[in-house]
């Protein structure tokens, strides 16, 4: 499946992830998207150096909802826009 791995460390990465409880998996779930999400951050601080972390989190809502239901829920994104 992962063509930058090879085949055998693969075998072990999916035994390992099969031998995970639900509860494990949904933890390591919420990890990755906590980690994706301070990189989203961190991201948008560079792009956006002098914006508040109320307009950087109103920047994050964009990424993730898209930017028309942000604007439904948040409102208005500051200009300049997040994505273009």
């Amino acid at each position: 499946m992962l063509t930058d791995t090879h085949p055998d460390a693969e075998r072990v990465q999916i035994e390992g992830l099969r031998a995970l409880s639900p509860w494990q998996k949904i933890e390591l779930m919420s990890e990755l998207t906590s980690a994706a999400r301070g990189l989203a951050l961190a991201g948008l601080r560079a792009r956006f150096p002098d914006a508040s972390p109320k307009e950087l989190q109103r920047r994050l809502a964009t990424l993730c909802l898209g930017a028309d239901l942000a604007e439904k829920v948040y409102g208005p994104e500051p200009a300049p826009p997040t994505v273009l």
